[in-house]
């Protein structure tokens, strides 16, 4: 089955490029005053991408000292709910594969593996669905959160004019964006093994044993009906026009064997004075005698 050999797969790939990633952003702050600027501010972050709990330390400009400052986002709760998809559905696609290899004949008694199995595969493609939506949208906050225009706007300093701040490094989103797609991939994986599941069903069995007729098949069956009728009743007609014959044929034969009851005649050679070539009818049986 489809879900056995790509199922374990492009789930490891869902997860794993999701839930180990690590980023970082790195942005530089030159001052007017030249030895309050800071050519290094390193922003780190990763999974479970709680932002609003990422501090870095940026200077200020009119004092020497540095304030503290935290990003804005929160995208803990699509992506810990996307890997969780991804792990669970990793280990049913093996329990599956244990099953359909060593216990096959368990799988199909009484119909309650297939059953079971199509359920759980519905529910994995819902879930699936909803986690990559929601993973998509939490990808597109943390963007937009470590966005390089939005972090410089959260330091005090960059918002003077006579300071300048820029990004050195931003994060590689390769990672993140390839996580999107393994999800809407298993999406399309586990909602089209739906089909495959079905049909281990009892209820696609079910459907296919008692098909519908088409009203052409039905008129071929009243054909048939209707020949099989006729073919029963003509053998029982030729039957009564038989025996009619039969006994027409054993009456006349008595009546004949009743007139006549002679001797029979024996004719020497030639037929004799006054007789004609050919014997009389109905006079009983003749024997034929061949002269010497």
């Amino acid at each position: 089955m489809c879900m056995v050999i790509f199922a374990p797969i492009f789930a490891i790939c869902a997860f794993a490029t999701c839930g180990g990633y690590s980023g970082r952003l790195q942005v530089k702050v030159d001052c007017a005053d030249r030895r309050q600027s800071n050519l290094s501010i390193s922003i780190d972050f990763g999974y479970p991408f709680r932002l609003q709990q990422v501090h870095f330390r940026a200077p200020l400009c009119e004092a020497r000292r540095e304030e503290v400052l935290f990003l804005d986002q929160d995208a803990s709760a699509a992506a810990q709910y996307f890997v969780s998809v991804g792990v669970f559905a990793f280990l049913y696609s093996l329990l599956a594969t244990v099953v359909y290899v060593f216990y096959q004949d368990k799988y199909l008694r009484n119909n309650r593996g297939p059953l079971v199995d199509f359920l759980v595969t519905i529910i994995f493609s819902i879930m699936w669905l909803v986690s990559s939506c929601c993973w998509a949208k939490g990808l597109s906050d943390i963007k937009s959160a470590t966005n390089p225009t939005q972090v410089l706007l959260l330091i005090s300093a960059c918002r003077a004019q006579e300071n300048r701040c820029t990004a050195t490094q931003e994060p590689p989103w390769s990672r993140l964006n390839t996580s999107v797609v393994f999800g809407f991939v298993n999406v399309v994986l586990w909602g089209g093994n739906i089909w495959f599941v079905f049909k281990e069903t009892g209820w696609y069995k079910t459907g296919q044993r008692y098909p519908n007729r088409s009203a052409s098949g039905k008129r071929n069956g009243m054909r048939q009906r209707l020949y099989s009728e006729s073919s029963f009743e003509q053998p029982e007609e030729s039957g009564a026009a038989h025996s009619q014959c039969r006994e027409v044929q054993r009456q006349g034969s008595v009546k004949q064997g009743s007139g006549s009851l002679g001797l029979p005649q024996t004719y020497l050679g030639k037929p004799g004075p006054g007789e004609s070539g050919a014997p009389p009818a109905s006079r009983g049986p003749m024997i034929l005698v061949n002269e010497m």
